[in-house]
C-alpha cells in the first residue's frame, strides 16, 4: 500500500500563463499579513445580514439555533482548510485550490469542478451585497411610491425555473452597477490597498453588530416569548419540521463557512506558514461571536413574526429593524443604513478580492480558461476581477436574490465536501510534506464527517427555497467539465502548466517531472460515491417532510 504511483500526464512545462498579451505578467506581490488578511475577511460577519430574515421566515423560534450551529461548524473545519493551505505557500486562491491537488490524482474533472463550485458560490455576494445597498439607497432617498423605486422593465420571464423568477431592468440595478465599479477601482490597486481600506470600514462595521448584539441583552430587551414555543413553523419537531431546521443550516454555510477566505491569499502572505493559520482562527472567532449574538438579539428583541416580514426577508428593512432594537429616531436610522451600506460594500470587496483569486489561480494551475491568469502592476488579478463584475451584472437583473443564494449555496455545499475529505487525502498522500501547521487528527476526522453532513444537508435542505435550486446549482456546477477539457486537452494539449506544480516535490530529484503519489487506493471513490448517497438520503427526507 505504500508504493508510490503517479499521473504521468502532469510535467512541468515552460509557463504559459506568466505571460499575456502585451508583456510581462507581475504576479502576486507578498504584501499581506494576517491582520491584514483578517481585515479583508472582516466582510463576512456582515453576511448574517443577507439571509437572517429569509432563514427566520424558513426555519421560525429555532433559527438563532441555526445560526450557531452552522458556525461552530464552520469553525470545525476551519482546522482543515489551515493546514491544507499551508501545503502550498505559493498558490492563492483559497481551500479549493489546495483541495484540488489532493483530488487530481484519482479524478481529473473533480479537481476544477472543487475551484469552479467555489468560485459560483463566492461570487454571487456581489450581487447580493451591492443588490441590497442599492436598496437601502433608495428607501433611505426616496419615498417607497416613488416612480424611481416601482419602475421595472421585463426582459426576459424565467417562471419556468422559479415562480416569480425574471430578468428585469430598475434602478436598483443600475446603482448596484455603480457600487460594483467603485469596488472594482479599490481592489485595482492591489491587495495591500484593498485591506487598509477595509480596515477602516471592518471598524465602522464590526464595532455596530457587535453593539447590536450586546445592547438588548444588557437593557433586558431580549424576551423569552419571543423563542417560544421553540418548534419549527410546521409546529412541531416532525419531518416537515427538520426538514425546515435543515433548509435553514443548508442557507446559512453560504455565509457561516464564508470565513475561510482568508486563506485565499496564501501566495501574498509575508510568512505562509504563520499567516495562514493566524488569518483564518482570528475571522472564525469574530463570526463565532457576531453570529451567535446578532441573530439570538434580533429574534428576542423583535420576535419571530416582525423577523419574517417581507421587509426583513428581502433585506431592505433590516436597517429600519435594527433602529427598534437600539432605540432611536430618524438620526439614529439613517446612521444605521450608512453603516449598512458600508457593511454591504464590505462584504462585496471582501468577496471580489477572493473569488477573483480563485478565478486567477485556477487558470494558472490549468483549471480554468487562459486569458484569467494575468495581473496588473499592483499584483491584481484584473482579467479575473473584470469576469467577476460582468457575470454578477448579469445575476443583478435577475429579480429573486434568495434563489441565487440558495443556487449558489448548492455549488458551496460541493465545494465543502470535496476539500473537507481533501484534508485526509493530503495526509495519505503527503505524509512528509513540510506543515506550517499541523490540525489535531480528531479535527480532521471531525471535518471528514462534516463533509458527509454538508452532503446531507445539500440534498435535504436546498428545494426549501424552490424546487429549481438544487437542479440549478447541479448544472451550474457541471459546467466546468467541458471546459475545463477543453483548456487541458485543446489548449494545453494534455499537460499542465509549470504553475500547476508549485510546491509539489519533484519525482525523484528530477527536474520536470512531478510527484503525485496516491496512496489512499479507492477510498476517494468510495468517498464520491457516498457524498452521492448522502444527497439521495436527504432528498428522500425532504420528500418525507414536504
Amino acid at each position: 500500500m505504500s508504493e508510490t504511483t503517479r499521473d504521468p500526464e502532469p510535467q512541468r512545462t515552460p509557463s504559459t500563463s506568466d505571460t499575456a498579451a502585451g508583456g510581462i505578467d507581475s504576479g502576486l506581490h507578498r504584501t499581506l499579513d494576517w491582520k491584514g488578511a483578517f481585515w479583508i475577511a472582516s466582510g463576512v460577519p456582515a453576511l448574517v445580514l443577507f439571509s437572517i430574515g429569509a432563514i427566520a421566515a424558513t426555519v421560525g423560534a429555532p433559527s438563532p439555533l441555526v445560526w450557531t450551529v452552522s458556525i461552530v461548524f464552520g469553525l470545525l473545519q476551519s482546522f482543515v482548510w489551515a493546514e491544507i493551505a499551508g501545503l502550498f505557500p505559493s498558490k492563492s486562491g483559497g481551500a479549493s485550490v489546495y483541495g484540488a491537488m489532493a483530488w487530481v490524482r484519482y479524478a481529473k474533472p473533480v479537481a476544477p469542478l472543487s475551484v469552479w463550485c467555489n468560485w459560483l458560490a463566492w461570487s454571487p455576494v456581489l450581487t447580493v451585497g451591492s443588490g441590497l445597498a442599492a436598496g437601502y439607497v433608495l428607501t433611505a432617498l426616496f419615498p417607497a411610491e416613488a416612480t424611481i423605486n416601482t419602475w421595472s422593465m421585463t426582459l426576459l420571464p424565467l417562471g419556468f425555473i422559479q415562480e416569480g423568477l425574471e430578468v428585469r431592468l430598475n434602478a436598483q440595478f443600475v446603482i448596484a452597477a455603480l457600487f460594483l465599479l467603485l469596488v472594482f477601482g479599490l481592489q485595482h490597486g492591489g491587495i495591500l490597498r484593498a485591506a487598509r481600506v477595509q480596515t477602516v470600514i471592518g471598524l465602522a462595521v464590526l464595532v455596530p453588530l457587535l453593539v447590536i448584539g450586546v445592547v438588548p441583552l444588557i437593557t433586558g430587551d431580549v424576551v423569552a416569548a419571543n423563542f417560544q414555543p421553540f418548534v419549527p413553523l410546521s409546529g412541531a419537531w416532525d419531518a416537515s419540521g427538520w426538514t425546515l431546521f435543515a433548509g435553514g443550516l443548508f442557507l446559512a454555510a453560504w455565509s457561516a463557512y464564508a470565513f475561510e477566505t482568508s486563506i485565499c491569499y496564501t501566495a501574498e502572505f509575508k510568512n505562509p506558514g504563520r499567516d495562514t493559520v493566524r488569518a483564518i482562527l482570528s475571522a472564525g472567532i469574530a463570526c463565532l461571536v457576531i453570529y451567535t449574538l446578532v441573530p439570538f438579539a434580533f429574534q428576542g428583541a423583535l420576535g419571530v413574526e416582525r423577523l419574517t416580514q417581507d421587509d426583513i426577508v428581502d433585506g431592505n428593512g433590516v436597517g429600519q429593524a435594527m433602529t427598534e432594537i437600539v432605540g432611536g429616531g430618524p438620526v439614529v436610522a439613517n446612521l444605521l443604513i450608512v453603516m449598512l451600506v458600508l457593511a454591504l460594500l464590505l462584504t462585496i470587496m471582501t468577496t471580489m478580492a477572493g473569488s477573483s483569486r480563485t478565478l486567477y489561480q485556477g487558470s494558472r494551475d490549468g483549471w480554468l480558461p487562459r486569458f484569467l491568469s494575468r495581473t496588473n502592476q499592483h499584483g491584481a488579478p484584473t482579467r479575473a476581477m473584470w469576469t467577476d463584475l460582468v457575470f454578477n451584472l448579469v445575476l443583478l437583473l435577475l429579480s429573486d436574490y434568495v434563489f441565487v443564494l440558495a443556487t449558489s449555496t448548492v455549488c458551496y455545499m460541493i465545494f465543502n465536501f470535496l476539500n473537507l475529505n481533501a484534508g485526509w487525502m493530503h495526509r495519505v498522500d503527503n505524509p512528509d510534506a513540510p506543515r506550517p501547521y499541523r490540525a489535531p487528527t480528531i479535527l480532521i476526522a471531525i471535518g471528514t464527517v462534516l463533509a458527509f453532513v454538508n452532503a446531507l444537508l445539500l440534498g435535504w435542505g436546498a428545494n426549501v427555497y424552490g424546487g429549481g435550486a438544487l437542479l440549478t446549482g447541479l448544472i451550474a456546477a457541471a459546467i466546468i467539465v467541458p471546459v475545463f477539457y477543453y483548456r487541458h486537452k485543446v489548449v494545453d494539449k494534455g499537460v499542465f502548466p509549470a504553475s500547476f506544480s508549485d510546491d509539489l516535490p519533484a519525482e525523484n530529484g528530477e527536474p520536470g517531472a512531478v510527484a503525485l503519489p496516491r496512496r489512499a487506493g479507492i477510498r476517494p471513490y468510495v468517498v464520491l460515491a457516498g457524498g452521492v448517497v448522502m444527497v439521495i438520503i436527504g432528498q428522500l427526507l425532504a420528500a418525507a417532510g414536504t
